[in-house]
């Protein structure tokens, strides 16, 4: 005879439950709660309880809005540069000044010369002040088709000054500035990317699994193909074979097509797993006894049972994307100015001595882990919340 003793944890939670109440679950549910909920919002539930995941989801949401506005919320635009305070060191926000007054402001530099070295140092002006502020007229941006504006969220209030709050690049243009600007082209190539692979996947993976025979064979012969080739020498060979006239709007869906074309396989063999363990499946097989056609069968009865699994696969993939094209901007490869994305801005870190003098030219690579970590934290989160059945 076999005795099954509960931890003291389950015994205290037991105890201290109220009569005929059934008690919370971690996702702070009761069992009443998820046997009448559906798929979905159990699905929130459980991802709701995972907190990394939802730091995740909010640290995304900010990353995407500011992608979304970044003309906005940049004080300069991209083309914005100062010679003369190439690699200029990040100037600091004062409230008061010396004299007591108040008011945002920050103090310009003074450019001093090594007379041996010749080399530029950039000391710090107590007399040349910065006036700073919120909503101010600057740089004019497009914001829907032929509409302009020229407000900014923060900035210098003279249009005619430049300030640095993260330091200069190579040719005195902002980081800060630049680190806006390419949320936009990272965080959306990975989008695109991963949508035109999650196609590829889906549309194949399901063919396969579902037609089976020779059409199986032959599309998991192209997909062990693909899977064979080394990633980075073919992303290096293809990126390379881009005309170097192109345009940055050219190179930039050409690049998008070369990750998605390698990253589709992965996702077509979970599909087609999925697909041939579904065939069987009591609702498959009622579903095609009753007639219905088999796209209708696919689209309506078959994706839809596990396209929780498809959600969590496709935030996992998009940080993927994100490093690989990051990757290849870095190498020289990928995009090219004037075209900015962290990568291109990553570009100008590959010198020692100048991260030696400017170590805040790495900042675009703070953002890329941040953003990477934030999608795995996301993909996690729904990976686990993908069964909310389980107990």
């Amino acid at each position: 005879m076999s005795i099954n003793i509960a931890s003291e944890e389950a015994v205290a939670e037991v105890a201290t439950a109220e009569p005929g109440v059934e008690p919370e679950a971690p996702d702070g549910t009761t069992k009443v709660d998820r046997d009448r909920a559906g798929q979905w919002r159990l699905v929130w539930w459980r991802f709701r309880a995972h907190k990394l995941a939802m730091v995740g989801l909010v640290t995304i949401i900010v990353i995407y809005v500011i992608a979304l506005l970044a003309p906005f919320l940049a004080p300069f635009s991209s083309t914005t540069f100062d010679a003369d305070y190439i690699y200029a060191p990040p100037q600091r926000v004062h409230v008061v000044d010396d004299d007591g007054n108040w008011g945002l402001h920050a103090l310009g530099f003074t450019l001093e010369q090594d007379p041996e070295t010749f080399a530029l140092t950039h000391t710090v002006n107590p007399e040349d002040r910065i006036d700073l502020g919120f909503f101010v007229r600057g740089d004019s941006y497009t914001v829907v088709g032929p509409i302009t504006w020229d407000v900014h969220l923060f900035g210098p209030t003279d249009p005619d000054r430049v300030v640095y709050l993260m330091g200069a690049d190579r040719i005195g243009r902002d980081m800060f500035s630049m680190l806006i600007h390419g949320t936009r082209i990272s965080m959306t190539i990975g989008l695109v990317g991963v949508a035109l692979a999650f196609g590829l996947g889906v549309l194949l993976g399901g063919i396969s699994g579902y037609v089976g025979g020779a059409v199986d064979t032959i599309i998991q012969r192209i997909v062990e193909f693909f899977m064979s080739l080394p990633t980075l020498p073919l992303w290096l060979g293809l990126a390379a074979a881009l005309p170097q006239d192109w345009s940055s709007t050219r190179r930039y869906f050409a690049i998008t097509i070369i990750l998605a074309i390698i990253a589709w396989t992965d996702l077509a063999r979970v599909v087609r797993g999925k697909f041939l363990s579904l065939r069987t499946e009591e609702f498959v097989v009622s579903a095609r006894l009753d007639g219905s056609p088999g796209r209708r069968v696919i689209f309506r009865h078959m994706l839809p049972s596990f396209s929780s699994h498809l959600i969590a696969s496709l935030t996992l993939s998009i940080p993927a994307m994100i490093l690989a094209e990051t990757s290849l901007s870095f190498l020289g490869l990928g995009l090219k100015a004037p075209t900015v994305s962290w990568g291109v801005l990553l570009e100008q870190a590959q010198n020692f001595r100048v991260l030696q003098d400017a170590p805040w030219l790495l900042l675009p690579g703070v953002a890329v882990v941040i953003a990477v970590l934030a999608l795995n934290f996301v993909g996690d989160g729904l990976r686990d919340a993908a069964d909310p059945y389980r107990a």
